[in-house]
């Protein structure tokens, strides 16, 4: 039971819509050794394994996760708050050439109504 109560508070504090991409899977508390902010919340996201719907259509498999992203977010409660992010990609069988590939969300930020927060999440993710 503490794991649902947990995942539901964590949601609160998420950019709304995120979980439709994303699962979390942890979080850890800890200090932060600075004045204002003295602790630190490091939420972990995991991309889901659902490949993009250009590729769909192709062989495909999943081929792990690229390096996580730290992205600072919001103070909570006298915490930093970083959300640490690990996306997928996958290897994609184009006529007959096997090609990796990941979600582009850029194309997903200009075909969606979102949030300033929201936006800004997925601007962060797309740095790389």
């Amino acid at each position: 039971m503490d794991k649902d109560i947990n995942q539901s508070l964590l949601e609160l504090i998420l950019p709304e819509g995120i979980l439709e991409y994303f699962t979390i899977v942890g979080f850890d508390k800890g200090n932060s050794g600075k004045y204002v902010y003295d602790k630190t919340l490091t939420i972990y996201l995991e991309e889901k394994n659902q490949i993009p719907t250009e590729y769909k259509y192709y062989k495909y498999k999943a081929s792990g996760f690229m390096e996580q992203r730290l992205i600072n977010d919001y103070p909570i409660r006298n915490m930093l708050v970083t959300l640490s992010v690990k996306r997928r990609r996958w290897d994609v069988e184009i006529e007959g050439e096997v090609k990796k590939v990941r979600r582009d969300w850029n194309v997903i930020a200009q075909g969606t109504r979102m949030s300033a927060e929201y936006a800004a999440f997925f601007k962060e993710i797309s740095r790389y």
